[in-house]
């Protein structure tokens, strides 16, 4: 099972960058989009269903702004638009499909970047998130957990190009980093870590300006966190910074 997890930075914008041709190419089992900045009414995804792909949509109530969505061959036995908290709900956060036997979580967290207010936003949604996530490994209707999308946030040093000026910006802030430091103390598997250790210079996103993604100038902003029950089912996981029609690049991982 190959699950990819791609923020499109707009989906029309990426279809007309070719997205569709290399779906097509890489047919991952389950592909999990962010930044979709559409509603299914606006967006047409019968180039997906084509493919043999069902799709599942939840988009931001405003118009051109966030959203999820997940596109499967495989059909799921439940599917779960949002969170139940009705300010990330409005902004398209959460999409969870259940399968057999493991949950896809496609979530694209709050960048923070756009001012205190929306990075005070961001700090009560990893709260909060934490929390759901908590009650959602201990609900034992819910099969093991794989949680995928933009986390618009580093762990460590290591995730991004320039650590030392980066201390206190969104995405790296202390409150962050402890933040991820607990949330994968709770239990959970960085997949890419846990396939290429402390390798460096592995990054899912660049800015627009001078040139970054050319010099690989980046953040390590995409992720998939593991339930550690799925540890042993792990075959692989990486990043695809060679794909281009958005400013991150797809993260992906397998499973048995």
């Amino acid at each position: 099972m190959k699950i990819v997890s791609y923020n499109v930075n707009g989906l029309r914008s990426a279809l007309s960058k070719g997205l569709l041709d290399w779906v097509a190419e890489a047919a991952p089992d389950v592909l999990c989009l962010q930044e979709i900045k559409a509603s299914r009414e606006a967006m047409d995804v019968s180039g997906f269903e084509k493919l043999g792909y069902q799709a599942y949509l939840h988009p931001a109530q405003k118009p051109g702004y966030s959203g999820v969505a997940t596109f499967t061959k495989m059909t799921p036995k439940a599917v779960i638009h949002g969170c139940g908290q009705s300010c990330y709900d409005d902004e398209g956060r959460v999409l969870r499909l259940d399968f057999e036997d493991v949950s896809v979580l496609n979530t694209y967290m709050p960048s923070g970047t756009s001012g205190p207010e929306r990075q005070a936003f961001k700090i009560e949604w990893l709260h909060f998130f934490r929390d759901y996530v908590a009650k959602l490994r201990a609900d034992g209707s819910t099969p093991p957990l794989l949680i995928g999308g933009d986390f618009n946030c580093c762990q460590t040093a290591i995730d991004l190009h320039n650590p030392k000026a980066n201390q206190n910006s969104p995405g790296y802030t202390p409150e962050e980093r402890q933040w991820f430091a607990d949330f994968l103390g709770d239990g959970l598997v960085d997949t890419f870590r846990h396939h290429h250790g402390e390798a460096t210079g592995h990054y899912s996103w660049w800015s627009y300006r001078a040139g970054s993604r050319g010099r690989n100038v980046g953040w390590r902003l995409d992720h998939w966190l593991a339930d550690a029950a799925l540890q042993p089912r792990l075959t692989g996981a990486g990043l695809l910074p060679d794909v281009v029609h958005s400013d991150h690049c797809p993260a992906w991982v397998e499973v048995m």
